[in-house]
C-alpha cells in the first residue's frame, strides 16, 4: 500500500487549523449573537437601546435571529444580555419579633420558597427584588401575628402561614417572583425570666397532675378492694345460710333410710359441741344413787 505524503500532510494541517479555528469561530458567532445556549432553569433577556426586545427561557441551542429578527445582531453592540436564574430558592428568616395579645415578646422564624416567574419584571420593576421580598415577608409576618393570643400563635401555625402567603403573593408577583410554600417553623419566647416562670408552672402542673392521678388510682384500688370484700362476704353469708338447709336435708335422708345411723350421727355431733364448748362434764356410773346439788359452790 502506498500513501501520498503531500495529501497526508495537507490533511493534518487542515485538521489542526480546524481544531484551532472552529471553536474560535463559534465563540465569535456567540459573541455576535448568532446563537445562544440557554441552560436549564435559566432565562435570557435581550435588551436593545434600553428596551426589552425578547426573552428566551427554553433550554437548549437557540438562534436569536429566528426569534427577534435582525435586531438581535445589534444587541452585542447597542444592547445587553441578562441571564436570570429561575431555580426554586429557599430562605429562612430568624427571630422576627412580635408581641402576643398578653404583651409577651416572642421570636418567630419563617421559611418560604420563591422562584422567578417573570424575568423582565424581576430585572426592571425593583432594584433589589430579593431583599424587598424578604422585607415584605418579614413585615407581613409581624403584622399577621402581632396581638394574637399566645395559644393561637403556638397552635394555628398552618393557618397563619397561609395568611402570610396570601398577603405577600400579590406584591411578589409584581416584582416577577412566584412565592411558593410559606411556613412558620418556630415560635419561641425571648424573655429568659418568662421562660423560667413558664417552666416552673409546667413542672408544678405536672406534679399536681401526677399526684391527682396517683390519688385517683389509690381510690380506684380501694373501691375495688371494698367491692370485692363485700361480694366475698355476701357469698360467704349465702353459703352459711344455705348450710343448715343442706345438712337438714341430708339428715332427713339418713333418718328415712336408717334411724340408727341418724342417732349415732346426732350423738357424735352433740359430743363435738360439748368438747368445743369447754364445759365441765361429770360422769356418773350407771345405777348409782347420788344426790347432786345443783347450784352448790
Amino acid at each position: 500500500m502506498f500513501f501520498d505524503l503531500d495529501s497526508s500532510a495537507g490533511f493534518a494541517v487542515a485538521f489542526a487549523i480546524g481544531l484551532i479555528y472552529i471553536p474560535l469561530l463559534l465563540v465569535i458567532a456567540r459573541i455576535l449573537g448568532l446563537y445562544a445556549v440557554v441552560a436549564e432553569r435559566e432565562a435570557q433577556v435581550f435588551t436593545l437601546f434600553g428596551k426589552v426586545i425578547g426573552t428566551l427561557d427554553e433550554p437548549g441551542l437557540r438562534f436569536p435571529l429566528a426569534h427577534f429578527g435582525l435586531k438581535a445582531l445589534l444587541v452585542p453592540f447597542f444592547g445587553k444580555l441578562y441571564r436570570v436564574p429561575t431555580t426554586l430558592r429557599q430562605h429562612y428568616l430568624r427571630d422576627q419579633m412580635v408581641n402576643s395579645e398578653e404583651g409577651t415578646p416572642m421570636g418567630v422564624g419563617i421559611w418560604y420558597e420563591m422562584q422567578v416567574s417573570d424575568p423582565v419584571s424581576y430585572l426592571f420593576r425593583n432594584a433589589n427584588p430579593e431583599s424587598s421580598l424578604q422585607a415584605n415577608v418579614a413585615s407581613s409576618t409581624i403584622s399577621t401575628l402581632s396581638n394574637l393570643e399566645m395559644d393561637k400563635m403556638l397552635e394555628d401555625r398552618h393557618q397563619l402561614s397561609r395568611r402570610v402567603r396570601a398577603t405577600v403573593s400579590p406584591l411578589s408577583e409584581q416584582w416577577g417572583y412566584q412565592l411558593g410554600s410559606v411556613y412558620i417553623r418556630k415560635v419561641a419566647f425571648t424573655d429568659r425570666q418568662m421562660v423560667d416562670n413558664i417552666t416552673e408552672k409546667v413542672v408544678k402542673r405536672l406534679v399536681q397532675v401526677t399526684s391527682a392521678m396517683k390519688q385517683d388510682g389509690e381510690n380506684r384500688v380501694g373501691l375495688i378492694k371494698s367491692q370485692t370484700a363485700f361480694k366475698v362476704s355476701q357469698k360467704m353469708a349465702e353459703a352459711a345460710a344455705a348450710r343448715p338447709a343442706i345438712v337438714g336435708d341430708a339428715l332427713n335422708a339418713i333418718a328415712q333410710r336408717d334411724p340408727e345411723v341418724l342417732d349415732a350421727v346426732m350423738e357424735v355431733m352433740e359430743t363435738e359441741q360439748l368438747i368445743q364448748s369447754g364445759a365441765e362434764v361429770e360422769v356418773l356410773p350407771t345405777g348409782s344413787e347420788i344426790m347432786v346439788q345443783v347450784g352448790s359452790s
